[in-house]
């Protein structure tokens, strides 16, 4: 085992190891060697070497997602640092844990025009939970301290000075760390080395002081009043948004399908399941803003208390309607953060989601509503004509979805892309059994399959990955590793361009709006998995669909990627028809 003569690096080495933080993702450079050597070369810690900084963020963040706990992402100085940013806001608002660590120049280097050199301190201050700005070691080369910065040591002597420098360290490190355990929070830690930077010791010179994370007291929160809004109320809506799997108790879900006057609206990230909840939110809204009469539909739909829980949410319509038609009361419940998402957040409990209800029906009151049952003929009313629109449509984007989310075999981890891939399959029914994840923190095409990378090695069950062109295109990087399991699988569904754009208010013919909008193209992901060892597979209609996702999830050697080639021009029309039809 190996630790760097530089003592700042130990610092950061013993304190991870203190904290069981083990899942270590390195980049290449020259300025963190004192850290990756010492990574490396303790069998304590799990190392991953992944080149490109902006997938080796997501990555990171894929297997954080999984693992529940934080995941360390290396890096070299300049600007290697700033490719970590998309990672780093993805996990700042999804509250999970990064801890970013940059190894930097000398503060005396700073501004001369030196190399690799960017000032790093706070670069994330928008988006991260805590930084800690290391600060230079004196002791470690003690001579070029002394011929560049000589006012650092003053009158005190070098062994001084280091302890200072050593005891403000270790501070700015357990807080970091104890920041992204407690909170759940992306934690930046940048550290300046000077050179020499490969110098290794077979024992540590140091004994940092690490303290231990303060266990979270939970306080309790009266509920009396909240109680009795809850069962006078004949209209109350719990809306679900993303959530992690299998926390929600069986029994919980059951009060609240088995009440008339609660309606549940999930989305795909949700993670629950019950045939009574509403799974398709926009199939529910749609058709009533075509009506002319819908102010006095959506007054009916209206709750008069509004719960949430889990993180944020993919439907527009939803929030739009939530906007315009105001609940009374909005209470979100658990979780680090309540977003006032429809301008009416009354209050924000912060508390285990199953206690809430368990308070709520703590003894049985049904209310005399038929707020479930009015609104569920209408759900029964959407899911029927669904099927009968999808018999009369040609082959497209929205067939091809429906096909192939009724194929995924039970029990795999569905990771989604974002834009038209979440908003396509929040239209259909998903296998209950399948948990799925979509980085909607920042809602980012970027990083959707370095994060489905990620998440797939540390779990033990298979992955799918479906994504649109544009998104997998742009994180092709994700595949340049060594980390790619061979039951991982992705499909992409190709329609040649961001088609979501084509229905968006706005959209015109134009070649301005092909080019700079859309980004029509005619590449193909075939030469791709030539290049990183996948099996290739590809559909142009639904009979090659059903042909080739024959087999395509069977164990394999290798693994597979199967592109669905739709037709760009007519996607957006059967889209927006779809909600036309089911009105």
């Amino acid at each position: 085992m190996k630790y760097s003569a530089i003592p700042t690096a130990q610092s950061i080495v013993l304190h991870c190891q203190a904290k069981n933080i083990s899942n270590i993702i390195i980049s290449p450079g020259s300025r963190n060697a004192p850290l990756t050597i010492a990574f490396a070369e303790n069998p304590f810690f799990k190392c991953f070497s992944i080149v490109d900084e902006r997938s080796a963020a997501f990555f990171a963040l894929g297997m954080a997602q999984q693992l529940q706990e934080p995941v360390v992402v290396l890096c070299t100085s300049g600007s290697a640092l700033l490719n970590y940013y998309p990672a780093v806001a993805e996990a700042f608002y999804s509250n999970i844990p990064l801890i970013v660590i940059s190894a930097d120049r000398p503060e005396y280097k700073l501004g001369i025009g030196d190399g690799q050199t960017i000032d790093q301190r706070n670069v994330f201050q928008n988006h991260i939970g805590y930084s800690a700005n290391l600060k230079q070691d004196v002791r470690h080369a003690t001579s070029k301290v002394l011929q560049y910065k000589p006012e650092w040591i003053s009158e005190k002597s070098v062994e001084d000075v280091q302890n200072e420098v050593q005891i403000y360290n270790d501070q700015e490190l357990n807080r970091a760390i104890e920041m992204a355990l407690t909170a759940n929070s992306p934690v930046h830690i940048n550290a300046p080395f000077e050179e020499p930077l490969y110098e290794t010791l077979s024992e540590p010179t140091i004994s940092p002081e690490i303290n231990d994370i303060p266990v979270e007291v939970v306080t309790s929160i009266d509920l009396e009043e909240h109680r009795n809004i809850w069962n006078t109320a004949t209209k109350k809506m719990v809306l679900v948004g993303v959530n992690t799997p299998n926390v929600i108790d069986k029994k919980v879900l059951e009060y609240l399908a088995n009440d008339p006057s609660v309606l549940v609206l999930t989305e795909t990230t949700s993670n629950i399941h019950h045939p009574n909840f509403f799974n398709s939110i926009d199939s529910l809204i749609a058709p009533i803003e075509m009506q002319l009469d819908n102010d006095a539909l959506f007054e009916k739909l209206k709750p008069d208390v509004l719960i949430t829980f889990g993180g944020l949410i993919v439907s527009k319509k939803v929030k739009a309607f939530l906007r315009n038609h105001k609940p009374n009361h909005h209470w979100h419940i658990g979780g680090h953060t309540a977003n006032n998402t429809f301008f009416c957040l009354n209050e924000h409990l912060k508390m285990p989601v199953n206690r809430f209800f368990d308070a709520m029906y703590v003894s049985p009151h049904k209310v005399n509503s038929d707020y479930f049952v009015n609104w569920n003929k209408v759900k029964q009313g959407y899911v029927l004509k669904r099927d009968a629109y999808l018999n009369k449509i040609p082959f497209s984007d929205f067939s091809a979805f429906d096909q192939l989310l009724q194929s995924i075999p039970d029990n795999y981890m569905l990771q989604l892309a974002n834009s038209s891939t979440i908003r396509y399959t929040q239209l259909f029914e998903v296998n209950s059994t399948l948990k799925v994840f979509c980085n909607r923190g920042t809602s980012g095409i970027d990083g959707s399959t370095s994060t489905a990378v990620g998440a797939s090695w540390v779990n033990s069950t298979p992955t799918l990955l479906i994504t649109g062109d544009l998104s997998f295109f742009y994180d092709s990087n994700a595949l340049w590793n060594n980390y790619v399991k061979n039951d991982f699988r992705i499909i992409v569904v190709n329609n040649n361009g961001g088609g979501i754009f084509r229905i968006l208010p706005g959209k015109d013919d134009s070649n301005v709006f092909e080019t700079y909008f859309e980004t029509r193209h005619s590449l193909s992901a075939e030469h791709l998995c030539n290049m990183f060892g996948f099996d290739y597979r590809t559909a142009k209609s639904s009979q090659e669909l059903k042909e080739e996702i024959n087999g395509f999830f069977n164990e394999s050697v290798r693994p597979q990627l199967l592109e669905i080639t739709t037709p760009t021009l007519i996607n957006d029309k059967i889209l927006i028809d779809y909600f036309r039809f089911i009105s």
